[in-house]
C-alpha cells in the first residue's frame, strides 16, 4: 500500500470528525431539499454526526455546486443535487465550475417519472390522441414548465422530438405556477411531478396520459409509460443525487455512499419516497458516474436539437 494510499484509509477510519454540511443549490421546500433532508437526517445514525442541509440557491443550482467544489475535500462538505445538474452544462455557456471534474459522485438516492397531464377538456384521452392533435393544429397546443431549461421544459422539448409534433413552450417563474395553469385550463399540459399533480388527478382536474420513466411507476401502475403510448425510446426522470469536491479520498466517498444507500433503503425513508412519487435507488459511486455521464451526454443533444438557450 502507498503512503498515499495510506492516508486515505487513515481519514477513513476517523471521518466523520464533524458535522457535514450538506448544501442544497435549491429553495428550502423543493423536491431536492425535501430529499437531502429526509436522507441525510437518517444518514446522521449511521456516521455518528450531525448532518445540516444549508441552501445556497441560484443559477438553477450552479452557486451551490461551485461553493462546494472549492471546499477542503474531507467529506464534511458534500452537494445534494437534481437532474437539472445534468442539465446546466448544455444551457449555460460558462458555469463556475467543471461539473464533470471538480465534483466527484457519490449516491444516486432516487429518480422520480413525471406525469403527462392535460386539463380534462382536452379532446385526447391518450398520447396518440395528443400526437395526432398536435400535428393537426401545429404550434397551437400549449406546454408549461417551470423555467427555460428546467426538467420540464427539457421533457416536453424530448417529447418534440420523439413524437416530431411543435409545440409551444409557455415559460414560468416555477412548476407550480405552470400547474395552477393546467389546472385552469391556461395551457394544455405539461409534464408535472407526481408529488403535485397526484391531489389534482383525484379531484378529477386533470388527467393523465402517461409516465416519463422507461417503467411505470409504483405510484400510478395503471398509466403507460409514454413510450409505450406512442413515443418509442422516450424516457426521462428527475433524478436526486450526492456529490463530493474532487481529491476527496476514496474511501470517504465510499463510507458516504455506504450510509446513503442504508439510509435510502431504511423502512421509514423507502416508504417516504415511494409514497412521495419516487422510486428509491441507493447506487455506488461508479453507478451514478455512469448515470451521470449519460445525462449529460442525453441532454446535450436535445438540448442542440432543440435549440434550447438561455436568453
Amino acid at each position: 500500500m502507498t503512503a498515499l494510499a495510506y492516508c486515505g484509509v487513515a481519514h477513513a477510519q476517523d471521518y466523520p470528525t464533524k458535522p457535514i454540511r450538506v448544501i442544497v443549490g435549491q429553495a428550502p421546500g423543493g423536491a431536492t431539499d425535501i430529499v437531502a433532508r429526509l436522507v441525510t437526517s437518517k444518514m446522521q445514525e449511521d456516521l455518528g454526526q450531525n448532518l445540516f442541509v444549508e441552501n445556497r440557491t441560484g443559477a438553477a443550482g450552479s452557486i451551490g455546486a461551485a461553493a462546494v467544489a472549492k471546499s477542503p475535500p474531507d467529506g464534511h462538505t458534500i452537494l445534494c443535487v437534481s437532474s437539472s445538474y445534468s442539465i446546466n452544462p448544455s444551457i449555460y455557456a460558462k458555469l463556475p465550475f467543471d461539473p464533470q471534474k471538480d465534483l466527484v459522485p457519490v449516491s444516486l438516492l432516487a429518480e422520480a417519472s413525471f406525469l403527462l397531464v392535460v386539463h380534462p377538456t382536452v379532446p385526447a384521452k391518450n398520447v396518440k390522441d395528443l400526437i395526432t392533435l398536435a400535428k393537426a393544429r401545429p404550434d397551437i397546443l400549449t406546454f408549461g414548465s417551470g423555467g427555460t431549461g428546467s426538467s420540464g421544459h427539457l421533457a416536453g422539448a424530448l417529447f418534440e422530438l420523439g413524437s416530431g409534433v411543435k409545440l409551444t413552450h409557455i415559460p414560468y417563474k416555477g412548476a407550480g405556477q405552470a400547474l395552477v395553469d393546467v389546472v385552469s385550463g391556461q395551457i394544455t399540459f405539461m409534464f408535472a411531478s407526481v408529488l403535485s399533480s397526484g391531489p389534482h388527478l383525484k379531484q378529477g382536474r386533470l388527467r393523465a396520459l402517461g409516465v416519463t420513466s422507461a417503467k411505470r411507476s409504483t405510484a400510478f401502475p395503471q398509466l403507460p409509460t409514454i413510450a409505450e403510448a406512442g413515443v418509442p425510446g422516450y424516457a426521462t426522470t428527475t433524478w436526486y443525487g450526492l456529490l463530493a469536491p474532487e481529491g476527496t479520498p476514496q474511501a470517504i466517498v465510499e463510507r458516504l455512499a455506504a450510509a446513503a444507500n442504508k439510509a435510502v433503503m431504511s423502512p421509514d425513508v423507502r416508504n417516504r419516497i415511494l409514497a412521495d412519487g419516487a422510486e428509491p435507488i441507493g447506487s455506488s459511486p461508479a453507478g451514478f458516474q455512469k448515470h451521470l455521464a449519460a445525462e449529460i451526454a442525453k441532454w446535450r443533444k436535445v438540448v442542440k436539437a432543440a435549440g434550447v438557450s438561455i436568453k
